[in-house]
């Protein structure tokens, strides 16, 4: 099969002629069916018109014009926002309600910002006026997996290229944890450890056991390499991301944490899971749990039950609390007698009426599980006291808990 063929394609006219290219979307968004071709020489006034037709921009101007433009285009799209939020706000509107008009609003502004579009030759360079090099930050992003989309042409969005570029120089430079002492290093698509509060809270709490643990949906790798750098003996750490496992094992091998090269679920049986003479952190494909038991079970689920949009938003969407409900049903059969379960877990949920406090305790109980304590800590970060915010009133009141579960 041609390569060519395995992909989206973008389809245009230029120069009167018929034009196409592969087209990349993170967030899985098909081609835009309008595409004409823009340059220096189009207002912000016309681009933000056609974008919000659904017309397409394909950029052939100055590199660094087309950033000027996107960031005109989105100073009229937070303006239209701050209409919408005011009008809310007038009319009184109340959550959920509230919540879901702020979703469909960022929504349709990442939409309308996704269509000035940005032309990169085979090899991952762009052939316009002052471009960066791009090519190291798009094969991070890329990985194997789509190798081969780099050696073709192909287009992508100019919002979303910088999302690439920012996540190159966030991977380089890593983010300093401090409970952790140390600096992790988030790659693309993989969600940043940027909120340090329940981290503290994972660094005060008195571990039951300092043999066994095990990290449900490590992400990053952050409470696996706390847990460790707290005297665990062994972690293991879970993760279904190809991404987020990859980008957690580069991590704990650069802190010096990691028992191995991973194993990927099926190579492990229950026994050498459970061997806490193994050491280290092991990082393993799995849905949740790892074979085995442990003393100590840590989880930090998605917060807020609905859809995620981006790749990034894995990590603070989950539909349904598939994620919460399915930590606190296994488990019980998880736990090593008398061990802890610890769930890190926002109440923003309830304060936006998505979920509410009885259901949580109501799927505590339907597990056969008890609470053995909590402890909480206010958000410290500026959304939480951003008025301006749609969302202000649920962030000013939010806390973060650990949760200490163990079997009845």
């Amino acid at each position: 099969m041609n390569r060519v063929s395995e992909h989206a394609l973008l389809h245009w006219t230029e120069n009167d002629a018929p034009h196409s290219a592969c087209w990349r979307s993170e967030n899985g968004q098909p081609p835009p069916k309008r595409v004409v071709v823009a340059d220096d020489t189009l207002s912000a006034d016309v681009a933000w018109r056609l974008a919000c037709e659904g017309t397409a921009l394909l950029w052939r101007g100055d590199y660094h014009n087309a950033r000027q433009l996107l960031q005109a285009m989105a100073r009229r799209a937070d303006g239209r926002r701050r209409k919408v939020a005011d009008k809310g706000r007038t009319q009184a509107a109340s959550f959920p309600e509230a919540f879901h008009l702020h979703r469909m609003a960022q929504a349709q502004r990442a939409r309308t910002l996704g269509m000035l579009l940005i032309p990169v030759e085979a090899g991952g360079r762009i052939a316009l006026r002052r471009a960066p090099e791009v090519g190291e930050a798009l094969s991070e992003a890329f990985g194997d997996e789509q190798a081969d989309l780099l050696q073709m042409p192909f287009v992508l969005s100019l919002r979303e290229l910088l999302g690439l570029i920012g996540a190159h120089e966030w991977r380089r430079k890593g983010v300093m944890i401090p409970a952790l002492g140390e600096h992790i290093h988030p790659w693309y698509g993989v969600f940043s450890p940027v909120r340090g509060e329940y981290l503290d809270l994972i660094a005060r709490a008195p571990l039951p056991a300092t043999t066994l643990a095990f990290d449900i949906g490590t992400g990053a790798g952050v409470i696996a390499a706390l847990l460790a750098r707290r005297g665990v003996q062994h972690v293991v750490a879970t993760e279904l991301s190809p991404r987020a496992l990859a980008c957690a094992r580069d991590n704990l091998a650069r802190l010096g944490l990691d028992a191995g090269a991973g194993v990927e679920r099926g190579d492990v049986v229950e026994a050498e899971v459970a061997d806490a003479e193994v050491g280290g952190v092991d990082v393993i494909s799995a849905d949740l749990f790892p074979p085995g038991r442990a003393p100590l079970i840590v989880c930090n689920p998605p917060w807020v039950p609905a859809k995620p949009t981006a790749a990034l938003e894995q990590a603070v969407y989950d539909p349904d609390s598939r994620m919460l409900r399915g930590f606190l049903s296994g488990l019980g059969e998880h736990l090593a007698p008398g061990g802890e379960g610890w769930l890190i877990l926002s109440d923003l949920a309830e304060h936006l009426r998505l979920r509410s406090r009885d259901e949580l305790l109501g799927w505590i109980e339907a597990a056969g599980l008890k609470v053995l304590g909590r402890d909480d800590v206010r958000p410290r970060h500026a959304k939480a006291g951003d008025e301006t915010n749609p969302l202000h009133k649920a962030r000013a009141a939010e806390v973060t808990s650990l949760w200490r579960l163990a079997v009845r």
